[in-house]
């Protein structure tokens, strides 16, 4: 099997379209952590109630399966600028450039479909030792500011581990110790999976029907004992709770390549594209931010929820001021 998903024919990419003030998108994470408010969604009628992220654990069931994305975001903006006043192509077609920091050179490889470029760093230590030190976090181009310190903590989940990613996974972002204690203590179990999210997340969807769109690669890891987990949900017939949407795809990607009832641990690459015709094998409640207009993430919500019910909840948080994007509010849809 492979990564394929079903469509619902005739669909356009505008048909997720929704009108959104500039004011709502969030430029600066809460004062505190675990601060958002959360909008609750029933997935069946469609049904919305106003609530706090704080209020999470009140939402799930004991035995529940929380899965989240432990992938790290590492400081991968760097500025750049060629050293050659005019570039000399090589007979491969590579061009030489040097990056503006004295202690990394790169060479430009090839160009990727969503406008990025693959580069080849020359030895320089301890890489992400230095861009620890250089780099910038890459933060998504609705925030209209420069990084700032804080950044490097608030751009970042309370648990990641697994450096890969170049944009956070944003329903993480809200999470507290305390809050992971309170869920322990509720007897809600914890799985992690890594899938490293590329920056193709925040590139348009150039094409007019949704039936034509077709995503990056993002490289997404399960361990054993993450499938483990998955199995004896699956068979004790527990909810699993989806931390974002990358740990949707992460989970329906790995599904996808197996027969039902035998999911197994597996890496790999992903280009999955859930929309709406979509059948879920594993997720059965997500929580989530709220995405952009006519984005293949809105896609795989309302593929989860419905088109009509989800756009009618995010009108609903347009009306209510809810915060948008990568640090504003989210959804709890069950």
């Amino acid at each position: 099997m492979s990564d394929a998903s079903q469509f619902e024919t005739g669909l356009r990419v505008d048909d997720f379209d929704f009108d959104l003030t500039p004011e709502l998108i969030a430029q600066q994470p809460p004062a505190e952590r675990g601060q958002s408010r959360m909008l609750l969604m029933d997935r069946e009628t469609g049904a919305l109630r106003d609530s706090h992220f704080a209020a999470l654990p009140e939402f799930l069931r004991p035995g529940d399966l929380l899965v989240l994305n432990d992938s790290r975001v590492i400081p991968a903006r760097l500025y750049a600028r060629r050293t050659l006043r005019r570039e000399r192509e090589k007979p491969t077609g590579r061009i030489e450039v040097m990056l503006t920091e004295p202690v990394l050179e790169a060479e430009v490889l090839d160009r990727g479909p969503f406008g990025d470029r693959l580069l080849r760093f020359q030895p320089a230590g301890d890489f992400f030792s230095i861009l620890d030190q250089i780099g910038h976090m890459p933060l998504p181009p609705y925030i209209h500011r420069d990084d700032a310190t804080t950044d490097r903590e608030r751009y970042q989940t309370i648990f990641a581990r697994e450096r890969g990613s170049v944009a956070a996974p944003t329903a993480g972002l809200h999470f507290t110790p305390e809050l992971l204690d309170t869920l322990a203590a509720k007897h809600i179990e914890i799985a992690r999976v890594t899938l490293h999210v590329g920056l193709g997340t925040f590139a348009p969807l150039r094409v007019e029907y949704v039936d034509e769109v077709h995503l990056h690669r993002e490289r997404y890891s399960i361990s054993d004992v993450a499938a483990d987990a998955v199995n004896r949900a699956i068979r004790e017939n527990r909810r699993i709770v989806a931390v974002g949407t990358t740990v949707v795809r992460t989970l329906e990607s790995c599904a996808s390549h197996a027969e039902p009832g035998q999911f197994v641990a597996r890496s790999g690459d992903t280009e999955i594209f859930i929309s709406p015709g979509y059948h879920f094998r594993i997720v059965n409640a997500l929580l989530t931010n709220f995405h952009l207009p006519q984005s293949s993430l809105l896609m795989l919500v309302s593929a989860f929820a419905g088109r009509e019910k989800v756009l009618a909840a995010y009108s609903h948080a347009v009306r209510e001021k809810y915060r948008f994007f990568s640090y504003g509010d989210c959804m709890f849809i069950s």
